[in-house]
């Protein structure tokens, strides 16, 4: 018997696109993308009716930290390394020595808690050139959150006898009224 001459058929590809497509978008929907990470921030609410003031802090109240085009810390006129960031932020917010050239401390009162004495008025001020690096930016940032994260729980641990972490929200909220965040950001500039 001879071969047959049959011929074999061929595959029906007419709904190949439309499968490619479905699984796509399934894929698409499951999957999770990494997200970016950056800094916790919560800007103040706007108010349109306020007026822009003027205010005027005290030089005392006020510790400037720049980040050159080099990438150089400068913290109160003074070259820094990184890993002294964090411990002279300390220092200039809580004032412990209460020194003269540091932020004036004075009575503050934290609602639901009383009335405590703090450097309630200090400043940072980050000012930051246009060619920093975002790399010693962020590390910036995070000295100074760490300096804030330190005091408060250093504050709760002599207060509560608790780590911040294990104290409750109101707990962390008197912290944070004892300790208030305060850095302020100037626009990048080009400096010389």
């Amino acid at each position: 018997m001879g071969k047959s001459s049959r011929k074999v058929p061929g595959l029906n590809s007419s709904s190949t696109a439309d499968i490619s497509f479905i699984l796509l978008i399934f894929f698409l929907i499951t999957t999770s993308m990494d997200t970016d990470m950056g800094l916790t921030r919560r800007l103040p609410e706007w108010d349109p009716n306020a007026q822009e003031e003027e205010v005027k802090i005290k030089e005392r109240n006020v510790m400037t930290v720049l980040v050159n085009a080099n990438n150089e810390i400068l913290c109160r006129g003074e070259v820094i390394n990184i890993s002294e960031l964090k411990d002279r932020a300390k220092e200039f917010i809580a004032n412990p020595e209460d020194k003269a050239n540091l932020p004036a401390k004075e009575e503050y009162d934290i609602k639901g808690f009383g009335t405590v004495v703090t450097t309630v008025k200090h400043v940072i001020s980050l000012q930051t050139d246009r060619s920093t690096d975002y790399d010693i930016y962020f590390k910036v940032q995070n000295e100074l959150s760490k300096a804030y994260n330190e005091l408060r729980d250093e504050w709760c641990w002599a207060t509560f006898h608790h780590h911040l972490i294990d104290c409750t929200e109101d707990q962390v909220t008197y912290a944070k009224g004892m300790y208030p965040s305060k850095i302020s950001e100037a626009e990048p500039k080009q400096y010389n």
